[in-house]
This record gives C-alpha cells, sequence and structure tokens, in this order.
C-alpha cells in the first residue's frame, strides 16, 4: 500500500509518498504528482508517522530550524543512480558541489552528464539534496527538470551563492 501527505510550505502544497514504512518520493509540483497517482495501484491519503515525521522535518527546514533529514528514505535506481545519491546526501547544507565533484566522489569522473541524469530521477528532492549541485562555474542548473527557480529558493534558504544561467 501507498500512502501521502501534503505539506504547506514556501514552495506551495508539497506531497510525500510512503511505500513499505519508508519515504519514497516527494513532489514539487501537481503535475508529478497526479502522473505518478494514475500509475500506482492502492494509494490512500493517510499521515502515517513516517509521513507525519516528513512533513515536520520538511517544515522546520524551510522555517532554518533543520540542516540535515533522518528518514527512513528508498529509492529505484540504478546502482550509478544510487551511487549519486549517496553522494549528494553527504553534502553540508549551505555548500554546493558541481557535477564534476559528484562524478568524481562516485568514481565516475567523466560521467558529469550522468550525474546530472542521476539528479533529474532523484525522487526526494530536498531530503536527497540535489539542489546543491550547481554548474562548474557556480551557475544555476536545472532542477527537478526544469524547475530552476525552486533549485534558486533553496539554495536561497541555505545561502548558497551561484551565478545566474
Amino acid at each position: 500500500m501507498n500512502y501521502y501527505t501534503t505539506a504547506e510550505t514556501p514552495l506551495g502544497e508539497l506531497i510525500i509518498a510512503e511505500e513499505e514504512d519508508r519515504i519514497t518520493r516527494l513532489f514539487l509540483s501537481q503535475e508529478d504528482w497526479v502522473d505518478w497517482k494514475e500509475t500506482v495501484q492502492n494509494t490512500e491519503h493517510k499521515e502515517t508517522p513516517n509521513l507525519a515525521e516528513a512533513k515536520q522535518q520538511l517544515q522546520e527546514y524551510f522555517a532554518g530550524e533543520r540542516k540535515t533529514f533522518s528518514l527512513p528514505l528508498s529509492q529505484k535506481g540504478t546502482p550509478f543512480q544510487q551511487k549519486v545519491w549517496q553522494a549528494l546526501e553527504r553534502i553540508p547544507y549551505g555548500e554546493s558541489r558541481s557535477y564534476a565533484d559528484i562524478a568524481a566522489a562516485v568514481g565516475s569522473p567523466k560521467a558529469v552528464r550522468a550525474v546530472g541524469q542521476a539528479n533529474k530521477r532523484n525522487d526526494l528532492p530536498i531530503f536527497v539534496p540535489c539542489h546543491r549541485v550547481i554548474g562548474k562555474n557556480s551557475a544555476l542548473t536545472g532542477y527537478a527538470g526544469s524547475k530552476t527557480e525552486i533549485k534558486a529558493f533553496l539554495l536561497n534558504i541555505e545561502r548558497i551563492s551561484y551565478k545566474e544561467k
């Protein structure tokens, strides 16, 4: 069974999903949520303890009171994507890394574009902080597909400097 709840944030209403007692998705837009919900069976709006905790931690993050998340997270991906997502979780609050930095960190220094694709496939944005990855020259680059305004907002919360593309 899949459960979900909503969280009111400065970005608007975000939707958090859980499956088998693990947080599996954070939707930044209603469109993404609707697309996902249409493909998934057995989805119920219910605020489980994990979803309530995820919602609370998000609210603390947006209030500037939380710098790390401690949630049971799970997302499906290739071994390479998993390595990238683990590397993202090691980027401290308030710091950024380039795509090349992440590629090197996962042992594939030439896989810069693949790192970008892994970031794009991250189903747990904010919790797995792909927004902290910016261009080599500090340029603001894509986020969650094409949501660079959300990335800029999150970088500003964390006081991470960047250059407009």
